[in-house]
C-alpha cells in the first residue's frame, strides 16, 4: 500500500551551483512537469536565500518528486529548513561541489540517523 503511494514519484530534483547541475543534467535528470516548472535551480552570487527556500519547498512539495539533491555549501544556507525537514519522501541529500568539499558534520541526514544510533 505505501509502494503504490509514492509510484509516481520518479524524479530528481537538483538544487547546486551551474558545474553541478550541468552534470546532472548531462547525466539525464532534467525535466519539467505539465506546469511547466524544471526539476532544478541553478544557484549562483545572484540568487537571494528567499529564492532557494522557495524552490526547496516547492520541490518538496511536488509528487513526481523522491529525491532532492542540494550541494551542502547551499543546503547551509536553508541549513534552518532543511533541519525542520522530517519527511521521508522527497528524501534530502546533500552533495558536495567541485569547490566545496562535503563536510559530515554539516549533514542533518547523517545528523538523525547517528542520534537514532545513539553516536
Amino acid at each position: 500500500m505505501a509502494q503504490a503511494a509514492h509510484k509516481d514519484r520518479t524524479l530528481i530534483a537538483a538544487i547546486g551551483d551551474e558545474d553541478t547541475i550541468t552534470g546532472l543534467l548531462l547525466a539525464g535528470i532534467g525535466g519539467i512537469d505539465a506546469h511547466q516548472r524544471p526539476n532544478f535551480l541553478v544557484v549562483d552570487a545572484k540568487t537571494s536565500q528567499g529564492t532557494i527556500e522557495e524552490e526547496f519547498t516547492s520541490f518538496a512539495q511536488r509528487k513526481d518528486i523522491a529525491i532532492i539533491l542540494i550541494n551542502q555549501h547551499i543546503a547551509d544556507d536553508i541549513r534552518g529548513i532543511l533541519d525542520e525537514y522530517s519527511a521521508a519522501f522527497p528524501t534530502v541529500l546533500e552533495i558536495p561541489s567541485k569547490d566545496h568539499p562535503y563536510d559530515p558534520s554539516k549533514d542533518s541526514v547523517l545528523k538523525r540517523v547517528q542520534l537514532l544510533f545513539g553516536d
